[in-house]
């Protein structure tokens, strides 16, 4: 447990990410591919019926014993709220409301943020996008783990604790890599969020925010879902930026494991991303990819030559245009 990872540095290369050539020449072969593109008509109503079943749970779980309380919290409810978040990766694409109504978007996102306890929603959007635009760009995509985190979870024993933190990562991460402006949005996002919280404390008690908060934080850290933080960009072969997951865990993440189809067509709704695959297979089918969530992590914290480290970065180049 106290081998050292190899890497000290990330992966620096100096091309252009893949997706964007890649997006050109499939759409050149099969323009019929734009016809997946806009806003998904299911994806409004799962988010409410996923939201209304936490609101359920809430009221299920305030006269349960602790015990079974933080049972439930990580059987049930860690799973839901991690579904959630990627609903709400979702919603960023403008794909609840189409990208005429992006507002409508912006707001509906809070109304999904809301079973997840922590306002997450608006800054989420403006971090996402610049994440799409400029992947691996250094000082930019603050998806990529800070110095910090590759220098010191360097032996297995610390990369399953870097796994357990992984949300204090995301959150703090930003703020050290790019920080912005708190915007209009974001304090909207705080306001609601907190209400929010302090009304289902008043109504409930303690047992469903301890539920909601808690469950929020375990689905994001060691759990079978969060090994798409790591399966999505981490470099488990040279060379290969962007791997897709094949596996039944789809279901609950709306199929946020078609990565690379995801990066090559962000306009696409994620319950579409499967024909694009069917659509152009011999742009995918040879491309490194996984069957478990749950083997990546184990992968990542066994294998000494894995590390934070393990991420391709660039520099980038011309005028850098943030959200």
């Amino acid at each position: 447990m106290g081998n050292r990872v190899g890497r000290e540095d990330y992966e620096w290369v100096y091309t252009d990410q893949p997706h964007a050539d890649r997006r050109k020449e499939i759409l050149a072969k099969y323009p019929e591919i734009k016809s997946l593109m806009g806003p998904d008509r299911r994806l409004k109503w799962i988010v409410c019926m996923m939201v209304g079943i936490q609101f359920l749970a809430f009221y299920l779980v305030k006269d349960l014993d602790w015990k079974w309380v933080l049972f439930w919290t990580y059987a049930f409810g860690s799973c839901i709220n991690h579904s959630m978040t990627l609903a709400i990766h979702e919603i960023s694409h403008n794909t609840a409301f189409g990208n005429n109504k992006a507002m409508w978007n912006r707001y509906f996102a809070m109304f999904a943020n809301l079973p997840i306890g922590l306002p997450y929603s608006a800054s989420f959007k403006r971090y996402h996008l610049d994440h799409h635009r400029y992947l691996g760009g250094d000082g930019i995509d603050v998806d990529i783990p800070t110095d910090f985190e590759g220098w010191f979870f360097c032996t297995r024993l610390r990369k399953f604790v870097w796994i357990i933190l992984q949300p204090l990562f995301y959150a703090v991460r930003p703020l050290c890599i790019n920080p912005k402006p708190v915007s209009q949005l974001e304090l909207t996002n705080v306001a609601v969020q907190l209400c929010f919280d302090v009304l289902l404390s008043w109504t409930w008690g303690a047992k469903p925010v301890v539920y909601m908060l808690a469950g929020s934080m375990l689905g994001m850290g060691l759990h079978p879902i969060s090994g798409h933080f790591i399966a999505e960009h981490y470099m488990f072969l040279k060379g290969h930026e962007t791997y897709s997951y094949y596996g039944c865990l789809n279901l609950l993440t709306f199929n946020v494991g078609y990565h690379n189809e995801h990066h090559d067509f962000p306009s696409i709704p994620g319950r579409r991303l499967p024909l694009v695959k069917k659509m152009a297979p011999e742009y995918y089918n040879d491309l490194p990819q996984y069957t478990s969530w749950v083997r990546v992590l184990y992968d990542f914290i066994m294998d000494d030559t894995l590390s934070p480290y393990s991420r391709i970065k660039r520099k980038l180049k011309g005028e850098v245009k943030q959200e």
